[in-house]
């Protein structure tokens, strides 16, 4: 069984929980505790599974990864019954380009490691620890709902009628970005995809509160 190593707030985990529900892959929910005071992915017994102390992380067989993306793109090709990505290069390319705004642009500057670092080693206070994770939400979702327009789909997703790793990666970003209050009245598009992919009950059963070890 596909034994997957997540938190329940972690938007990279929570990517990868949606990706294992629409494959309707049998798996294991392992959690390590990122919390405050607990802190289980630093320890020595997680650090042995994955030398980075991070999640998410998955095992399957002999195949043993970190890093969502990469995860992700070994669920598509290991198991591409029900496919993530578009058939076509240019399809491919296109959700890709969102998965890569939304994962390499967004979420490693706006990850909770590099605010508590400006916060507590930098000393910023709240009020500009929260401008710069609203800044970066603004920067990087204007320019998607910019290429989504451009694209001139009718939707209802990303990509047309077919749900796919951009709206994997989207929807656990606008729950951050709703998490941390930041408006989204300038993103229709973005805020239109996400209700319609949280009506599934593959997000559905994904979300941070569906989760066993929510607190």
């Amino acid at each position: 069984m596909i034994k997957l190593y997540s938190y329940w707030r972690s938007s990279a985990a929570y990517r990868v929980r949606i990706a294992l529900n629409l494959k309707e892959l049998e798996h294991e929910i392992v959690s390590v505790s990122l919390a405050p005071g607990r802190g289980e992915h630093r320890q020595a017994a997680y650090l042995a599974i994955n030398p980075q102390g991070l999640v998410p992380f998955l095992q399957d067989g002999n195949v043993a990864i970190g890093q969502s993306q990469a995860i992700l793109e070994y669920l598509e090709e290991e198991y591409p019954l029900k496919p993530l990505l578009p058939p076509d290069i240019g399809g491919r390319a296109f959700v890709r380009q969102i998965v890569d705004i939304i994962c390499c642009d967004i979420h490693p500057l706006d990850n909770l490691r590099v605010l508590k670092y400006i916060k507590n080693d930098l000393g910023v206070t709240e009020e500009q620890k929260n401008s710069w994770y609203a800044h970066w939400i603004h920067a990087g979702f204007a320019a998607i709902e910019k290429i989504l327009t451009e694209a001139g789909r009718p939707g209802p997703y990303c990509f047309g009628e077919q749900v796919t790793l951009a709206d994997l990666c989207l929807v656990p970003q606008v729950y951050n970005a709703q998490r941390f209050n930041v408006p989204l009245d300038a993103f229709p598009g973005i805020a239109g995809i996400a209700g319609r992919c949280n009506a599934l009950g593959a997000f559905e059963a994904a979300r941070p509160e569906a989760q066993a070890d929510a607190e």
